[in-house]
């Protein structure tokens, strides 16, 4: 496999057709997925790597309009796009971007094995922000430029982690704390997640994110729209700091 980090310019309008439009997207591009900042931070005694967004103004209180239907619902992301290999996360070994997409999907719940709002049904959480790894491909057919990727489902040489949820994408729902309060949006993970690799570098996302389960000219899970990139032009120059 060649390694392959891709350079992305994902601010650029693609030239697509204009059924592939996202009416809805910008109806969320508010303060509240501005980035300001962002931060990953490491704690040697505990093991644990926190990675921050700070948006201009509230992380967390906007989220996706339900539409009650799996096909064309909408996925509200703050997303750490990492250099972090397929492999330190749980998949095979494949090309893609690694990211940590922290997210809201009120019309489906895609972490089964998780019960994030605590109320003994673990089918209705959608909606609480909640974390998925996936591997991330340059995908021209959508306004922001990327795609989760996916395989088919008789591919032998695909790996996913035991808590994947059931789709045929590069996606899982690994079960982190993920915190929201005042501007802040957090999630916390044990570094043995990630294959104990902390000296990788990151960027921070926001975007709109839409499933497609219906239209085969279309990805399944297509990066929609993108509001803020911490760094600008999605350069990943951000590094863990260790304490």
């Amino acid at each position: 496999m060649k390694k392959i980090i891709y350079t992305l310019s994902i601010m650029t309008t693609f030239v697509i057709p204009s059924a592939f439009a996202c009416d809805k997207c910008q109806k969320f591009n508010n303060e509240n997925f501005v980035i300001v900042s962002t931060t990953a931070s490491y704690n040697a005694n505990l093991k644990e790597l926190v990675m921050s967004i700070q948006v201009k103004g509230k992380a967390g209180v906007t989220m996706p309009d339900s539409i009650g239907k799996l096909d064309g619902a909408g996925v509200l992301g703050y997303v750490f796009p990492t250099t972090l290999k397929s492999e330190d996360v749980g998949f095979n070994k494949t090309e893609g971007i690694v990211a940590l997409a922290l997210t809201s999907h009120p019309d489906f719940d895609d972490s089964p094995l998780w019960d994030e709002n605590n109320n003994g049904i673990f089918s209705d959480d959608g909606r609480v922000w909640h974390p998925h790894w996936v591997l991330l491909v340059k995908d021209e057919r959508v306004k922001g430029g990327l795609a989760v990727k996916e395989f088919k489902k008789e591919d032998k040489t695909v790996k996913l982690p035991t808590t994947a949820p059931n789709m045929p994408m590069y996606m899982d729902s690994p079960g982190f704390q993920v915190i929201t309060k005042g501007n802040t949006i957090q999630v916390v993970i044990p570094s043995y997640r990630i294959n104990n690799k902390i000296d990788f570098k990151f960027d921070a996302v926001t975007c709109y994110m839409a499933v497609n389960t219906s239209n085969m000219m279309m990805p399944m899970l297509g990066v929609m729209d993108v509001y803020s990139v911490a760094s600008g032009k999605l350069t990943l120059p951000y590094t863990v700091k260790t304490k």
